[in-house]
């Protein structure tokens, strides 16, 4: 017989009554079988014979042996399910909610950042050492009182920090009380599309589109209604034609996601009078509406509601880092609470710690300092990328006045492209996989996270590719 590792950070034993318990409802030792005495089996493992007798109470206590006086212990008699198979067997099935969100493209953002990952900021450029002062400082100052739940709506002092910045930077129109933190826009999305859209209702998407709203929109029972997009935004009459009466409106109408137009102010003003006339709502993902390279960023379609039909989802993702997750939805007031509910039932709420940093990068200027530089930086890494996809590129390009990627327009499938790249070290994501109808084949080409030789080398292999 084996003894039994040292090493364990288990007591041995535990360690011991594991492994007879496994061995019983593994079939390897059967009902009626009998164990060694303590004393034996203590000689056996190299273990104590108090090590043995505890192991055995145990597992009488929870029924799987019997010990007899002045017989022995013996495993028990047990109508044990049957052995393990790679192919489980039996009815396994999900509930139709489960079916769609199982089928639905997962969510997935890069772990690993390879030329052209899309939507990764330049964390080399992240002031670490600023952020590092106000974690030590935060830290420093933990009681116990802090280790309590946090409010499900978030910290108050990162609640009212957004709305000073939001009202002022991004012409949103809110107070502290119609700001909730929630961790990340896909939970925002989630949350939302639970709450404001029943089964079987449409709801308009920008088409091609964000692959994260329409999972979320289908997960919730939607019917997804596709609507065009051209150089001035969502087609609102389009989306009037296809679905007068959808309950909800998703889009990104400072800098579309993915081809970079910008919706126009004729176009906002209709989408705000078709949400007013139809009660429905507005989702407004404004992701980086920060990052403008030509002119001023644009105001958000929230500034312009008055009758109370736009929420506002914003990140932290792209102006701080990905790992923080950390975002934001301002919502009108009467949504607020069903929101806050809502959102307890999913994860309670985000670590107050982080938001408290988060709250005073903000409060002490950091955060607009930081997003000036960045402004900075990623205006001369757009400059530069598309002089080189034009001179090594033979394809069409997108719009690049705004974000962390460029479209490029391919003749070739997309995805098999993207497979051949993927064996060269490339990460391409494809434009056809964000389209809910007629695809076009594209790549969605990140350049935002890469240094001006990544860049260069990560062009000349796609090039090749082409």
């Amino acid at each position: 017989m084996e003894t039994i590792s040292r090493t364990l950070r288990r007591p041995l034993h535990r360690e011991l009554f594991g492994e007879i318990r496994q061995a019983i409802v593994g079939g390897v030792l059967r009902g009626g079988s009998r164990l060694p005495s303590t004393r034996e089996l203590a000689a056996q493992r190299g273990i104590s014979r108090k090590t043995a007798e505890e192991a055995y109470a145990q597992l009488e206590r929870e029924g799987y042996v019997e010990r007899r006086v002045g017989s022995g212990t013996y495993v028990c008699e047990l109508p044990l399910p049957k052995k393990r198979t790679a192919r489980l067997e039996g009815r396994r099935a999900l509930s139709e909610r489960g079916r769609t969100a199982g089928a639905s493209m997962a969510c997935v953002e890069p772990l690993i950042v390879k030329p052209f990952a899309a939507g990764v900021p330049a964390l080399e450029h992240f002031p670490l050492a600023t952020w590092q002062r106000l974690i030590g400082s935060h830290a420093r100052r933990l009681d116990h009182a802090s280790l309590i739940y946090g409010d499900p709506a978030g910290e108050a002092s990162l609640r009212e920090n957004v709305a000073t910045y939001l009202n002022t930077a991004r012409g949103v129109y809110c107070d502290a009380s119609q700001v909730v933190i929630v961790s990340g826009s896909q939970e925002a999305l989630h949350l939302l599309t639970q709450l404001l859209i029943d089964p079987g209702e449409a709801a308009w998407i920008e088409e091609p589109g964000y692959y994260g709203a329409r999972a979320a929109l289908t997960s919730a029972g939607a019917r997804v209604v596709p609507v065009p997009v051209d150089g001035e935004g969502l087609d609102v009459a389009q989306g009037i034609a296809l679905a007068p009466h959808a309950r909800i409106a998703y889009v990104t109408p400072s800098n579309h996601y993915p081809l970079g137009a910008a919706m126009s102010l004729d176009r906002r003003l209709a989408l705000l009078e078709w949400a007013r006339r139809n009660d429905a709502w507005i989702v407004e993902d404004d992701y980086d509406g920060e990052f403008r390279y030509d002119g001023r960023p644009l105001t958000a379609i929230q500034g312009l509601d008055s009758a109370g039909r736009v929420i506002y989802v914003g990140t932290f993702t792209k102006t701080l880092y990905p790992s923080l997750r950390l975002g934001y939805v301002v919502l009108p007031p009467d949504l607020v609470p069903s929101f806050v509910t809502a959102r307890t039932q999913v994860d309670g709420h985000p670590p107050p710690f982080m938001q408290r940093v988060v709250a005073d990068f903000i409060a002490f200027g950091h955060f607009d300092a930081h997003l000036k530089r960045m402004r900075a930086l990623y205006r001369e890494r757009r400059d530069a990328a598309v002089r080189l996809f034009e001179r090594h590129l033979d394809v069409e390009l997108g719009p690049a006045n705004a974000g962390f990627r460029i479209v490029a327009f391919v003749e070739k499938n997309d995805r098999d492209l993207a497979a051949r790249a993927a064996r060269e070290g490339l990460d391409l994501p494809t434009l056809s996989r964000l389209y809910a109808g007629r695809p076009r084949n594209g790549l969605v080409l990140g350049y935002m996270g890469l240094t001006h030789t990544a860049m260069t080398q990560g062009v000349k292999t796609l090039a090749r590719l082409l």
